[in-house]
Formats: structure tokens, C-alpha cells, sequence
């Protein structure tokens, strides 16, 4: 299966996310915050998060346990979605702990889990990184 347009966009949202959010996170730790890193960093996060969720229910598995394309991996699309939603509930109502703690599980969930599920052996990126 070649590299199609559609895996390249999701693909380049994912990896974008995944090196922002660590930025991100790191501009409001520590004794000095920077808030304006921290906010433009994290607007360009949710919008790499947003793509890579939106573009990922375009894309169709020819998996044995998927139903209509839409394997279980699929299942994380309606999570992150709703992860981002609840950190700007939280933010919104002034509860930044909760946000903090809400983007930082969604970072570790749906970039670092998720990316580690798609280096499987059966699964597209696996063949391509551990060869067929």
C-alpha cells in the first residue's frame, strides 16, 4: 500500500503534534512561566490535534476487526476530541489544574500511546519501519 495523501496530512499532523506538545507543556513549568509560548504553542497543538483527528476518520483499515474501515484505533478519534473540548471546559471555568492535568494525559495518551500503536509490526508505519 503507497503512502497516500491522506496518511502523508494525518501523518504530518500527528509527528507536528507530538514534537509541540512537550514545548508546550514546558512553557508553564518551572518558576518562570511564559505565557504567551504557552499559549501559542498550545493553539498550534490543538490545531495539530484537531487535524490529525479529523483527518484520521478519512482514513479506512482493511483490519479483520474493523467495522465499516473503522478499526479500534478509530475509537481514540471521538476521545481526543472530546480530551480537547473538557481542557477548554476546564480553562474556561478558571479549573487550571484540571486543565493541566487534562492536556497533559491527552498529550501521553493520543501522541505517545497512539504513536507507539502504530509502530506494530501489522500496522501500515510497522511495515514500513520493520519491513514486510
Amino acid at each position: 500500500m503507497p503512502l497516500s495523501p491522506l496518511i502523508a496530512v494525518h501523518m504530518t499532523f500527528a509527528l507536528c503534534a507530538v514534537a509541540l506538545g512537550p514545548f508546550a507543556l514546558w512553557a508553564r513549568m518551572g518558576s518562570v512561566a511564559r505565557p504567551h509560548w504557552h499559549r501559542a504553542l498550545g493553539y498550534a497543538w490543538i490545531t495539530c490535534m484537531i487535524g490529525a483527528a479529523l483527518s484520521a476518520t478519512f482514513i479506512r483499515s482493511t483490519h479483520q476487526l474493523s467495522i465499516w474501515g473503522f478499526s479500534p484505533i478509530h475509537l481514540l478519534i471521538p476521545v481526543t476530541l472530546l480530551g480537547l473540548w473538557r481542557a477548554f471546559d476546564h480553562l474556561a471555568s478558571g479549573n487550571y489544574r484540571g486543565h493541566q492535568r487534562t492536556m497533559q494525559t491527552l498529550y501521553v495518551m493520543a501522541c505517545i500511546v497512539t504513536g507507539l500503536f502504530t509502530l506494530l509490526p501489522q500496522r501500515y508505519l510497522g511495515r514500513l519501519l520493520w519491513g514486510e
